[in-house]
This record gives structure tokens, C-alpha cells and sequence, in this order.
């Protein structure tokens, strides 16, 4: 199995990125999503620009589902990876309408994008 993500809903968090000249983080904790290294926060402290996996969004999915998702694709502990937000795969997300594709073994990310 894997992860999907909107090219959409990426996008956004990509352009924030390259205007802060900083990295995004794929972060798995409350669901799995992206969002830039230095980004707008909102009142309540958090980041204002996000980009969820589909099924992995606490605010939408019901717990014991996005956190079976979330464990089953990437395992139980929490994390945070860095990545350059220029690389190749987002770079053709951010150029057209391509969304992203996320798979995990125990030592390897692989991510590649999809044509929808």
C-alpha cells in the first residue's frame, strides 16, 4: 500500500517553502502531512498551510482510522524528515498537476509523483 497526497493541497506548502528558502517536512504525529520548515502560523499557534495524506487528517478522518493508516504504512513512531522542496518530484507537482505518492519499507522513503 501507501500514501496519497493532493498535488493541490501540496502545492501551496511548496510555494511557501521556496519563498521562506527552506526545506518541507513529511511529519508523522497527529496524521501524516506536509508543511514548510518556516511557515505562517495561525492565532492558535499552528501552521497555517498544511497538506495532509488522504485518509491521515484528524480533522476530517475519525481517529481509529488515520491512525491505522498512518501506523500500517509507516509504522508506530512518530517522525520528521527533511526534503529539499525543489527536488524533481516537486518540482512537476508544482509545475502542473501531478499529485504525490508515498511508500515506506523499515529504512527507505520513496516518494514519486502520479498523474491523477
Amino acid at each position: 500500500m501507501s500514501l496519497f497526497f493532493k498535488g493541490s493541497d501540496l502545492k501551496p506548502v511548496l510555494v511557501e517553502a521556496i519563498a521562506n528558502q527552506c526545506c518541507i517536512i513529511l511529519v508523522k504525529d497527529q496524521g501524516v502531512y506536509w508543511l514548510a520548515e518556516r511557515g505562517e502560523r495561525q492565532a492558535d499557534g499552528r501552521q497555517k498551510v498544511i497538506a495532509y495524506a488522504v485518509g491521515c487528517n484528524p480533522d476530517i478522518d475519525a481517529f481509529d482510522d488515520w491512525w491505522a493508516l498512518a501506523r500500517n504504512e509507516l509504522g508506530g513512531d512518530d517522525f520528521r524528515e527533511y526534503f529539499d522542496p525543489q527536488w524533481g518530484a516537486f518540482t512537476r507537482i508544482l509545475n502542473g498537476k501531478d499529485d504525490l505518492e508515498l511508500t515506506a519499507t523499515a529504512t527507505r522513503l520513496m516518494l514519486w509523483s502520479v498523474t491523477p
